[in-house]
């Protein structure tokens, strides 16, 4: 999976946290008023030009049944937050040992998480 660029990411985030396709020019709207956002505009071709590259990456998909498109984010935060774990242990020399240690750091709240679903797995 590509990593993302500061405005990739940015965009991918207003698509998250859509509920529903978005336009061009909704998410460059939605990039000013951004509370982490510089206040700057973003030009509509800049947005496209980024969509244009999310799309070939596989992170969005374009709606052509009406103009303007219509764009939505192909996997949820979660996928892509699993996605990129999963590509970080693959180029790992040792998946055990980069497992004990992401283990070692997590809170207890995030251990217990880990439990139950491992039990959850185990039981299907």
């Amino acid at each position: 999976m590509a990593s993302l660029g500061e405005l990739e990411r940015s965009v991918m985030e207003v698509l998250w946290n859509s509920d529903a396709d978005v336009s061009a020019n909704e998410l460059r709207d939605a990039l000013v008023l951004r509370p982490d956002s510089s206040g700057r505009a973003v030009a509509t071709t800049t947005v496209l030009t980024v969509l244009s590259r999310l799309e070939r990456k596989g992170f969005v998909t374009r709606s052509r049944d009406q103009r303007p498109h219509r764009y939505r984010a192909l996997l949820s935060r979660e996928e892509h937050t699993a996605e990129l774990m999963h590509e970080v242990l693959d180029r790992s020399s040792d998946r055990d040992a980069a497992l004990a240690r992401f283990v070692g750091t997590v809170s207890d709240r995030e251990a217990a998480t880990l439990r139950r679903l491992l039990d959850e797995l185990a039981h299907h």
